[in-house]
């Protein structure tokens, strides 16, 4: 299912909820409008709102008399809106996230500026991905993704096998960079417990 991403940040504009609301129709046409509400988090009334003027723009069709018994259809120009919308935000995340790749980057040469050149991962989660993009533009060099949940371990990411913690003692590195802004404390002081005070830590609040 295609979910648009909802930022705790950017504020929702008309065109989101515009896109967040067709996208719930094309996924389930048989959604009820306070099923959309809940899937786009939007008030019933403002779906409501959205439903009718979507109809009188001839985005949207209904089906049924009653509200067990409505469905409602995208039209040939709702499909075009909806895919018009679709690659505009699109667009918009890419360069949200080339933005936030360039700032990393920049973060991470203070990282080598330090004397630090080889590093591992600790966190194989979406936030290590945006870091290892951003250090192939920096001297530093990954040499060992490591994660804590074993349902990762032993699967791939980006050219390396995601391997337990345990697996630090024998992996000689400059730096550990957790990458991953959940339970910073925690993996810092399990990082601590395995390889003691002769590795640097690094976390990306740090940076």
């Amino acid at each position: 299912m295609i979910q648009p991403f909802v930022s705790e940040f950017l504020n929702p504009t008309k065109k989101f909820r515009s896109l967040s609301i067709l996208l719930a129709i094309h996924n389930d046409p048989k959604i009820s409008q306070h099923k959309i509400g809940k899937s786009t988090n939007l008030s019933s009334s403002m779906v409501n709102n959205y439903m009718k003027m979507f109809q009188e723009k001839g985005l949207v069709k209904f089906k049924g008399k009653t509200n067990r018994t409505q469905s409602y259809y995208l039209t040939a120009t709702g499909q075009n809106k909806l895919i018009s919308s679709l690659l505009a935000y699109s667009a918009e995340i890419i360069q949200l996230y080339s933005s936030a790749k360039r700032a990393l980057s920049s973060r991470l040469n203070s990282m080598y500026s330090e004397g630090i050149k080889k590093i591992i991962m600790f966190g194989a989660a979406e936030t290590a991905e945006v870091v290892h993009a951003a250090m192939q533009e920096t001297p530093l060099k990954a040499i060992a993704v490591l994660d804590s949940d074993t349902a990762k371990q032993g699967k791939p990411f980006n050219g390396f096998t995601i391997q337990k913690p345990e697996k630090l003692e024998g992996i000689s590195a400059d730096a550990v960079l957790i990458t991953s802004f959940g339970k910073q404390k925690e993996i810092y002081r399990q990082i601590r417990e395995i390889a003691g005070e002769k590795i640097i830590i690094k976390k990306l609040s740090d940076l």
